[in-house]
């Protein structure tokens, strides 16, 4: 089993050399500039690696990366394992990111949470406090009354 260290510097060697070959070396029309790997993992054996890709367009165009991407799958393996110089080039799996999809998720969370606060900035505009303005009691009062309480009592 290796490392952690060597896997992490295999995976980051996979991503590098799949975002360039896909870049420059792989002609498929489907593997557009629209194509981005985001992110490769590793197996602790250095068997499997899953690359992470995000497609910016629409759900038409991401089948059609996906689809590319299986189909120039060996291509990417042999650059990779050309690149990499190890006794077994680790298989690629190809796995679209969820990432932009989850930031648009939050960000429209993050909308609607403006925007209720912004209705309850406007309906507390002209709120007014329900008891007195200061709430607390304060040191000084507190002594006075109980003084004169006190007194009271033993005047009797």
């Amino acid at each position: 089993m290796a490392d952690n260290a060597r896997a992490k510097k295999l995976a980051d060697l996979i991503r590098e050399v799949v975002a360039q070959k896909l870049q420059r070396g792989i002609k498929d029309p489907r593997l557009g500039s629209h194509v981005t790997i985001t992110d490769t993992r590793v197996t602790g054996d250095l068997r499997e690696a899953t690359v992470f890709y995000t497609v910016y367009g629409d759900d038409e165009e991401r089948a059609a990366a996906a689809a590319g991407l299986e189909s120039a799958k060996g291509v990417l393996r042999s650059a990779v394992g050309a690149a990499a110089g190890v006794k077994f080039t680790p298989t690629l799996t190809f796995v679209a990111d969820a990432l932009p999809d989850t930031a648009r998720t939050i960000e429209d969370l993050l909308d609607k949470a403006r925007q209720s606060d912004e209705k309850v900035r406007e309906v507390s505009a002209g709120a007014k406090y329900a008891g007195e303005a200061d709430p607390y009691r304060k040191p000084g009062a507190d002594d006075e009354s109980d003084a004169a309480e006190t007194d009271g009592d033993t005047a009797e």
